[in-house]
């Protein structure tokens, strides 16, 4: 085969030159509509979602607005509402403390009274000051034989009566002198009766430290008292052996002053060991 004539098949006697413009043109028109259809496809996609969504809206919506527009005939009466609950409420026992102890509770019985028994225990000091007036303090005893230091009709009351020891003091003012005896009984009971028996015959005067004899043959002013399981007694007298009479306020004011002193003392006893029992519960 020659190939010296005819040149190539698309050459000078063969098929046309392909149209490169049009070849361009029709290109970029496909690509122009499978752009536009992808545009419209996601356009009609985002449609339909929306469409879905408002639907969703509109049905869950739909719910409320029936329930809110029936009339209030239709609507639960008070009665069907939960209201407050009628249980009872629990409840408890109100509880308030112990009284405090009673005082006079440990004094009144020799089985509570544990406290030191001697005469510092209710005569303290070297004085004693009632208002303006100031007592000084003799000597003091205290003895077993409580009929021992009385006289012989108060020592039958205190026989009687189971005394079990007997505590004196003296003081003295201006010319005056008083001895105060404390008898010691077992119970409140006992020291009661002997202060009702009592009516006559004193506690002997107790002389010494500064105070000079007296009450020995001279009459003498005598009180009876008692407090708890204790009976105290006084017996006043002048110094100088003048007999007491009604008349003499002086020697009155002295005897009932410590008296007095001796009260509050015994009521003192029966404080501390109250107070003591409530700081230190059993």
């Amino acid at each position: 085969m020659s190939f010296g004539q005819g040149g190539p098949p698309w050459g000078p006697g063969g098929s046309q030159t392909p149209d490169w413009a049009a070849l361009a043109e029709a290109s970029e028109a496909r690509a122009r509509r499978r752009k536009w259809l992808l545009i419209g496809g996601g356009a009609l996609a985002t449609v339909g979602v929306a469409a879905a969504v408002a639907i969703a809206v509109v049905t869950a919506n739909s719910d409320d607005a029936t329930a809110s527009n029936k009339p209030a005939s239709e609507l639960p009466t008070t009665a069907d509402i939960p209201g407050a609950s009628t249980a009872p409420e629990p409840s408890f026992e109100a509880t308030t403390p112990p009284p405090p102890p009673d005082p006079k509770d440990y004094i009144s019985s020799a089985e509570k009274d544990k406290a030191p028994l001697g005469p510092e225990s209710f005569f303290p000091g070297t004085r004693l000051t009632s208002g303006e007036r100031v007592y000084k303090k003799g000597d003091t005893d205290s003895t077993k034989k409580c009929a021992a230091v009385t006289q012989p009709k108060l020592a039958a009351v205190l026989t009687r009566n189971k005394c079990t020891e007997l505590l004196r003091a003296t003081y003295a003012r201006k010319g005056i002198a008083v001895t105060v005896g404390v008898a010691v009984f077992d119970t409140e009971a006992q020291a009661a009766r002997a202060k009702k028996q009592a009516d006559n015959g004193l506690v002997k005067s107790l002389s010494g430290k500064g105070v000079d004899p007296f009450c020995r043959t001279t009459i003498c002013r005598g009180t009876y008292n008692a407090y708890g399981r204790y009976a105290y007694f006084t017996t006043t007298g002048f110094l100088n052996g003048t007999d007491v009479t009604k008349k003499h306020k002086n020697a009155y004011e002295v005897g009932d002053d410590l008296a007095r002193f001796t009260f509050h003392q015994i009521n003192r006893r029966g404080e501390a060991q109250a107070s003591a029992a409530a700081n230190n519960p059993e």
